[in-house]
């Protein structure tokens, strides 16, 4: 049974919700390890309790969590009259009502309770905040794509079930039977006259035409190499939210759709879509070959009308598992060997009608060199982008090929 505590009300904590901190604190959440790039090496982020209330502190002295300037103002000099014990309370209570919220979660039996320092409490992220971050991700990014905000893509409407799009036709057998009343009232007082009652024939039957939202499996393919981190750029962690974000767009405009994760690095593996928040980049090479072979595999076991696979990288492959299970590796690039045998995985993807659609985080040229044959075989689509233009294109371009007119 669902409890609500009541207590009086004192302000201490800025009336914020949860859902505010959350939002504030996203890119803490899904920190990639750009912060510390030469870091020991971790599969997952290890947030702790103090790096969590270190991250509150800052967001409120920013004000990020306020729309109002001058709320996050008062906010600010109230923070500077705080003792640091008041400071220490205020921090706690941001905390637990996050915990209390289902947003966070702590390790058992350390929290809340004052046992051990700090430092050593890990905080995980929930489901609930993976979907929420996600639906923000999702919100923010198709709240930018305007009538013309960039090139030559067409804008698309959030829409459910099927659109209208032109006039009306006559109903045929086995057409939908998504019917124009308005049409088909006006082609029987073209017969009948004003008269009540109106007698309605079947040729008076008018549908609107509709677009078809065909299924579609989905497999999206993550590097996360080291490159992806370096070079005055974190371009994993905006990666992480478009995926999030179409997650969520699929859970929820295109619930007949599949969606599925596959991290490629010296290997590959597939990762449930709520883990991805947690993950962080490592000492990897690109092995393109891998996360192809592995998609394909899950691709297998969907069934759907389509099939596709969205790549994003900023690397050519510099990685190849051999037929032993060694991993061969050329940090230079374009090793002929490592190229070939992937290309063959491309070739492999073509045959089995998957589309390989590829965004490319970096210019450099042995990538575009490697990225036009892929788009040679599959007749895919390559796009180059920056982390800022990553998810307006990546979402432009599933909705888009989502829809096919039904006459």
């Amino acid at each position: 049974m669902k409890r609500i505590n009541y207590s009086r009300y004192t302000g201490e904590e800025f009336e914020l919700s949860a859902e505010d901190l959350l939002k504030a604190l996203a890119d803490f959440f899904l920190e990639s390890g750009f912060d510390n790039p030469y870091m020991q090496f971790s599969e997952y982020n290890q947030h702790s309790l103090e790096n969590l209330k270190r991250a509150i502190e800052e967001a409120l002295a920013r004000g990020d969590m306020f729309d109002d300037p001058e709320r996050a103002e008062q906010v600010r000099r109230a923070l500077e009259n705080m003792s640091q014990e008041q400071m220490d309370q205020l921090l706690n209570q941001l905390v637990q009502k996050m915990i209390d919220e289902g947003y966070i979660t702590t390790d058992p039996g350390q929290a809340g309770q004052g046992e051990g320092r700090d430092s050593e409490v890990q905080v995980k992220v929930t489901d609930k905040s993976v979907d929420f971050l996600g639906f923000k991700t999702l919100k923010d990014l198709l709240g930018s794509l305007g009538r013309s905000s960039f090139g030559a893509h067409d804008t698309r409407d959030m829409s459910t079930g099927v659109e209208t799009s032109g006039a009306a036709k006559q109903y045929e057998f086995g057409d939908v039977l998504n019917l124009d009343v308005g049409q088909t009232l006006f082609s029987a007082l073209q017969r009948e006259g004003l008269k009540l009652p109106l007698n309605l024939e079947y040729s008076d039957l008018h549908v609107h035409q509709s677009e078809y939202q065909s299924s579609c499996a989905t497999v999206v393919m993550l590097d996360c190499s080291h490159s992806m981190i370096l070079y005055g750029e974190d371009r994993f962690t905006p990666a992480k939210k478009v995926a999030l974000a179409l997650a969520h767009l699929i859970r929820t405009q295109y619930p007949g759709d599949s969606l599925r994760c596959v991290l490629f690095h010296d290997t590959a593996e597939e990762l449930r879509i709520e883990e991805l928040a947690r993950v962080q980049v490592g000492p990897y090479y690109t092995n393109t070959r891998a996360g192809l072979i592995l998609a394909q595999r899950l691709l297998a076991q969907e069934k759907k009308d389509m099939k596709q696979i969205v790549m994003i990288t900023d690397g050519k492959p510099s990685a190849l598992t051999l037929d032993d299970g060694r991993i061969y590796k050329n940090a230079f690039g374009l090793d002929p060997l490592v190229i070939s045998r992937t290309l063959e995985e491309v070739s492999r993807c073509k045959r089995q009608g998957i589309m390989i659609n590829t965004f490319m985080l970096a210019s450099d040229y042995g990538l575009i060199n490697f990225i036009q044959k892929v788009t040679e075989l599959c007749r895919g689509k390559a796009y180059f982008t920056t982390p800022y233009t990553l998810g307006q294109y990546l979402l432009m371009d599933y909705m888009n090929r989502k829809t096919r007119t039904i006459h």
